[in-house]
Parts: structure tokens; C-alpha cells; sequence
């Protein structure tokens, strides 16, 4: 067979699936990471995944995860710093249990795994505290936060609130989680909203007090997905900062179940699986 072999690993976070490949094996594949991450992420003629992971070595911590989208752009993502973090310490790139891993814009995010036995069972992450101001989401709306804000979408008014944590989220709180036909019809028109000049996620959530919130997500460039750590983390820190839930919740997607805590000011603490699904070859 001709072409470049790339190894791969297929790994998933709540559902949230991804390709991991490592930084030394890319440096001859005859493409841009993003290309490669638009080949690699396509479900019918690729791997397969809601994104492609790219383990290396950091400059200032031992890990370094860059995360491209399927449609090649380059983002945070919190599900897949838990998946490279487990690879990284099962393929030996570290021998600690708690170490940082680097990621997009040289942001430090530190890490705990946490054993069960020899095998990684859950993996703990802190990501910065969240930014709620419309320059930091962005968003373009005057005002400190975007928080139960009107948005015309078809001829229906919404209420979204918006928050960064670690990359841009919008969720929509309601007392049902949407039905098809309206989860499909407005999610990507609220991404791409002229508002959004970096576009968003979008999140529904219900929240079933006093620690529990059940979502749905659209993930900005990749479309539905199982499940967002980044986005379970905006819907905890939103409830919260509406006196809907305590510090510690719960966030239900269909992919599984991840646990957040937070305090303001505080970096948010995210708790969840990450899985190796299984490994191989893909020729370019």
C-alpha cells in the first residue's frame, strides 16, 4: 500500500468522540492540520470524530493539545483535554498523575487523573474562571453580560445568555429540552448569528434543581454532538449565577454524565470519563 501511514487513536469523552494523533507523526503528512483535521473528522470517508486532538510537548508544561474542528478550525475543547490527558499519560509522555497540559492561546490547564488500579478512570480538569463580558465571548452587545437576551430568530423571540469558558457558549434555558425540528432549525442560524463574529455553541438546557441540568448541544463547526465539556461548564456557571444550582451540579447529555464545580472567581473543576476506543492506521 503507497502513501504516508499515520497511527491514530480513537478516543471519546462523554460521547464526545475524537482522532488523537501525536505531533511527531504528522511532520510529514503532506497537508495542513487543518486539511488533515477535515479528512480525518469526515464519518463517511474519514476515521470519524467530532474533531481531531494533536498530542505534543509544550513549552512551558509537558503536554501540548492542539484541537481542530471537522471543518478545520482550530478551537478549545474540554472533553478532548481530558482524552489527551489520559493518552498522555498512558503512552508515557508523563509519569504523574497531576500534571498541565498547554492548549490554544498558551493557556495553562492543570490536570488529576484519577486511578483505578493501574487504569485511568476519570479524569479531573481546571479551566480558567469564565468570562462573561460581550468582548471576551464575543459578542456584539452592548452591556457587561449577555445574559436572558432577546434574539429574533425565524418569528419567534429567544432568551439566550452567553459566556466564554475557554470558548464561546450560548445556552438556552427552558422547562423541556427542544424537539427535533426546532433543536435542527434554530441551532445553526443562533451559531452564525451576525452577534457571534467568532460564531458559538449552542446549548438547551433544563435545569432540575438542586443539582442536576439535562442539555442538548450544537457544537459550533461540528453540529450535534453527545456531549461538551466547555458547554457543560457554561450551562453549571450560568445556572449558578442565576440561583438555580450550588456550586457543584451535574450536567446530563446524552453521551453520559460530567460533574462541574465552581466558584466565582475560581477556575471551574470538570470531572469526567475519557476513553480509548481503539487504534489504527490511516493512509494518505
Amino acid at each position: 500500500m503507497s502513501g504516508v501511514a499515520l497511527p491514530f487513536y480513537k478516543v471519546e469523552g462523554t460521547g464526545n468522540d475524537f482522532v488523537l494523533v501525536q505531533e511527531n507523526a504528522v511532520s510529514g503528512v503532506p497537508c495542513s492540520l487543518s486539511e488533515l483535521a477535515q479528512r480525518l473528522c469526515q464519518r463517511p470517508y474519514g476515521v470519524g470524530a467530532d474533531g481531531l486532538l494533536v498530542l505534543g510537548q509544550g513549552t512551558q508544561a509537558p503536554v501540548r493539545m492542539r484541537m481542530f474542528n471537522p471543518d478545520g478550525t482550530e478551537d478549545f475543547c474540554g472533553n478532548g483535554l481530558r482524552c489527551t490527558a489520559r493518552l498522555a499519560y498512558e503512552l508515557g509522555d508523563v509519569e504523574e498523575t497531576e500534571f498541565t497540559i498547554e492548549t490554544l492561546g498558551g493557556r495553562l490547564v492543570p490536570v488529576k487523573l484519577h486511578l483505578q488500579g493501574d487504569t485511568v478512570h476519570q479524569v479531573e480538569i481546571h479551566l480558567p474562571p469564565p468570562q462573561f463580558h460581550p468582548r471576551h465571548i464575543p459578542a456584539l452587545v452592548e452591556g457587561e453580560r449577555v445574559d436572558d437576551y432577546p434574539v429574533v430568530i425565524g418569528e419567534r423571540e429567544w432568551r439566550i445568555s452567553s459566556v466564554n469558558t475557554g470558548t464561546t457558549h450560548t445556552v438556552l434555558f427552558g422547562e423541556r429540552l427542544p424537539s427535533d425540528e426546532t433543536f435542527h432549525s434554530v441551532s445553526p442560524r443562533l451559531e452564525t448569528h451576525p452577534m457571534f463574529p467568532e460564531r458559538t455553541s449552542v446549548l438547551w438546557a433544563v435545569v432540575e434543581p438542586p443539582q442536576r441540568i439535562r442539555i442538548r448541544i450544537w457544537e459550533r463547526g461540528v453540529g450535534e454532538t453527545l456531549g461538551c465539556g466547555s458547554g457543560a461548564c457554561a450551562v453549571a456557571v450560568l445556572a449558578q449565577q442565576a440561583g438555580w444550582v450550588g456550586k457543584s451540579v451535574e450536567v446530563h447529555s446524552r453521551g453520559g454524565i460530567l460533574k462541574v464545580e465552581w466558584s466565582p472567581v475560581e477556575p471551574i473543576a470538570l470531572r469526567g470519563d475519557a476513553n480509548l476506543r481503539f487504534e489504527g492506521i490511516y493512509w494518505l
